[in-house]
């Protein structure tokens, strides 16, 4: 009787603990390599500079900046603030937000961080409020800055589930290509 549960063990063990995850880790790298390998981002000189899944800090004004975070923008503590609307916390978070983006009135998601602290989107919407500043800070008409986030614009995924956005990264070294890199400190 003994014998037979430790088979079973086994059996169930190299079944589901090695053949199985060994199993989905090849079909992942044969039918979805880079969704697999964390659909990494690499600038003109092929160096990783990020990940499409994970958003990071932009400071300079050359550049569109995401969503505050939370966590930083670490994504070994994903979390949010889980401060409420009535949250003298988040008052002043966002108070402070405003005050960064010397703006009387802006996009809400932009002066409050996403539910994990490491959404890579926003809307087109606060991509496009930020045209002026980012145009502005290169050196360059707004209108071009304008068409160039209107044509990274991701829309609803298999036509209807969620809203069209613009992946931060993405539109900053879209930038770069674009109108050449921003030397001002902060990314």
């Amino acid at each position: 009787m003994i014998a037979a549960a430790l088979r079973t063990s086994l059996v169930t063990l190299l079944l589901t603990g090695i053949a199985y995850p060994l199993a989905v880790t090849a079909a992942g790298q044969l039918v979805f390599r880079d969704k697999a390998n964390g659909s990494l981002i690499r600038d003109d000189r092929g160096e990783v500079v990020g990940s499409e899944l994970i958003g990071q800090r932009f400071s300079s004004p050359a550049y569109f900046w995401p969503r505050p975070s939370a966590v930083d923008w670490d994504a070994a503590g994903s979390g949010g603030s889980n401060l409420g609307p009535t949250s003298r916390k988040l008052r002043e978070r966002v108070a402070a937000e405003l005050g960064r983006l010397q703006a009387g009135e802006a996009p809400t998601e932009l002066l409050t961080a996403s539910a994990s602290g490491l959404d890579p989107h926003l809307s087109p919407e606060a991509a496009l409020w930020q045209v002026p500043r980012v145009a502005s800070a290169r050196g360059v008409a707004a209108e071009r800055v304008r068409t160039l986030v209107e044509a990274l614009i991701e829309g609803r995924d298999l036509g209807f589930l969620g809203e069209p956005r613009v992946n931060v990264l993405l539109l900053n070294l879209a930038l770069d290509r674009q109108f050449g890199h921003a030397f001002a400190s902060g990314r």
